[in-house]
């Protein structure tokens, strides 16, 4: 006789996906690194792959994002300290990523692919905890802004690219590390920086004075932030330290902490200025264009991360479908599972390579105009596309999960409220498009750089050169008329991407994403593949391998 079934049992759920190499388990980065100079940082990818896919530091991000930053405006006896309390898992985490170099290790190993590499860790910490890497990507930006001060980088250069972080609230020179943070917007302005309020009064010793609100703080407790304030007519940029040598805050008061959608780990803050402390960086006067030149780098950041957000989502999902059954077989031996992960992973991997791409024209342009042009275009190229797409993914993703993927618990219900936010971040869709359309009118060369990348793919594939016909042919169009900007971005992403996989993706890649993305009638959904794509072998492929999995691609 049959033993009763017990209602405490529990069967067909999928086991946690940890304890494996997040590095070596990606189908795509490996190939990236490699294709891009970067094979020398494989011991520090792996590194950071064994930890990113570790359940310690699962169990950190749940702990960091449930257990949200909390200000504390004074201490027990009325006096203002202006400190954020973090849980000690968020202090863990960028401990360990900042540990890896993931801020700094394009300046710290100033040679080929260093940039590349440095995107590689940023790309695998932010499918593991994305709050730590606001403050780790804008310290990597503000690098070569700094350096423009000979005064400032002999002060903070050591500190901003150290590997032994200090969690402490207090003077720099009296840590091991320092973090950056940046303070650009304002109530009236948002990303029409022109607009800027704040006001800053020359001490007549080297240093300024300011005054002013902003709407938008990132990382207040940063050691030094970045900001814009008015010197008389025109917007300057500023240096501020936290805090003063003698231990007290600069200035800053901390007016209330941002209750956010996502990225509920890491602090965002309204602040006012009340005589803070700041040296002038770069040109009087000239203080956009000097923060823009931070913004170049962190949108390219911002690529890479949306990338690897991806990536984890897909990973998740896969993973989700090889263990989990219905109809008598796994989710992924259904065929329209299939197709639906198929396209996901095509998805995730041409956004990868979109981003480590320029990441690479970054590592070449100081010896090629070339790549430096490309590197100014395709950033926003890349930033616009990306973050557009990878809340579209992560949704999808989640989905496949059914209910078990909308519940806090899972890692991918943290993936999607952290999702849409990077299409904000330094620059909403319609700034970001605006910018390549400035890039395309005004910057010299531009144009024939962006023929030159997508014409290496010519004579691959007749359905891609017939979609660079189309291109060429509504280009002059599309770039005198503003209101097709994000038109105009969406196919330049879309043929870019088709030229690099054609390059370097394996074949049945490259062939699925150009018989969608670039044919006639793409949807924009999910699932949509046609029957000559093997998505079997394409969605075996995104299952991400794990120690006592059978290898990738072969059949259970």
């Amino acid at each position: 006789m049959a033993e009763p079934s017990r209602g405490d049992q529990v069967t067909n759920q999928v086991p946690v996906l940890a304890g494996y190499d997040a590095f070596a388990a990606d189908p795509v980065l490996p190939g990236i690194v490699s294709a891009f100079g970067a094979d020398w940082a494989r011991g520090r990818l792996h590194e950071a792959g064994r930890a990113v896919g570790s359940a310690r530091v699962q169990e950190l991000a749940s702990l960091a994002n449930r257990y949200s930053p909390e200000l504390r405006a004074f201490d027990r006896f009325g006096n203002r300290i202006d400190e954020i309390a973090f849980h000690p898992a968020w202090h863990e985490l960028i401990g360990l990523a900042i540990g890896q170099e993931t801020h700094a290790l394009a300046w710290n190993r100033p040679e080929p692919g260093a940039q590349v590499a440095r995107a590689a860790l940023q790309y695998l910490w932010y499918g593991a905890e994305s709050g730590i890497c606001c403050p780790i990507s804008m310290t990597y930006a503000a690098v070569p802004v700094l350096k423009q001060d000979a005064a400032l980088w002999e002060q903070w250069g050591a500190l901003v690219t150290s590997s032994r972080y200090d969690p402490r609230q207090g003077p720099a020179q009296l840590k091991t590390g320092a973090t950056v943070g940046t303070a650009m917007t304002e109530t009236q302005g948002g990303s029409d920086l022109r607009q800027t309020q704040t006001v800053a009064e020359d001490n007549r010793d080297g240093t300024w004075s300011l005054q002013g609100r902003k709407w938008f703080f990132s990382v207040p407790h940063s050691d030094l932030f970045l900001t814009l304030a008015r010197t008389g007519e025109d917007i300057s940029c500023f240096a501020v330290p936290g805090w003063l040598p003698s231990g007290e805050r600069n200035g800053v008061a901390i007016q209330r902490l941002k209750d956010k959608v996502g990225n509920r780990s890491n602090a965002s803050s309204e602040v006012e200025f009340r005589g803070a402390i700041g040296h002038l960086v770069g040109e009087p006067g000239r203080g956009i264009r000097t923060g823009l030149s931070m913004n170049h780098n962190s949108r390219l950041d911002i690529a890479a991360a949306s990338s690897g957000l991806m990536r984890m989502a897909v990973s998740l999902a896969a993973h989700h479908a090889r263990h989990r059954r219905a109809f008598q077989k796994a989710l992924i031996d259904q065929p329209i599972m299939q197709n639906v992960l198929a396209d996901l992973a095509i998805e995730a991997e041409a956004a990868a390579w979109l981003a480590f791409r320029l990441f690479a024209a970054l590592d070449r342009q100081a010896a090629s105009a070339s790549e430096r042009l490309l590197a100014r275009v395709g950033a926003p190229i890349a930033k616009y596309w990306i973050t557009r797409r990878a809340p579209a993914v992560v949704t999808e993703a989640l989905e496949c999960h059914g209910g078990n993927g909308f519940i806090e618990e899972h890692p991918i219900a943290r993936l999607f409220r952290e999702a849409p936010l990077n299409a904000i971040w330094e620059g909403s869709g319609n700034v970001i498009c605006l910018d390549v359309l400035r890039s395309l009118a005004r910057e010299e060369g531009v144009v024939d750089v962006l023929r030159a990348e997508l014409m290496a793919a010519a004579g691959a594939d007749r359905r891609y050169d017939a979609a660079l016909r189309r291109l060429e042919g509504a280009l002059p169009d599309l770039t005198r008329n503003e209101g097709q900007a994000r038109r105009l971005t969406e196919q330049l992403a879309l043929a870019l991407q088709g030229s690099l996989l054609l390059r370097f993706a394996p074949p049945a890649v490259a062939d699925a994403f150009i018989a969608t993305r670039l044919g006639d009638g793409w949807a924009g959904q999910f699932g949509d593949l046609p029957p000559g794509v093997d998505a079997a072998a394409l969605a075996r492929r995104a299952v991400p391998s794990v120690p006592g999995s059978p290898p990738r691609g072969v059949p259970e």
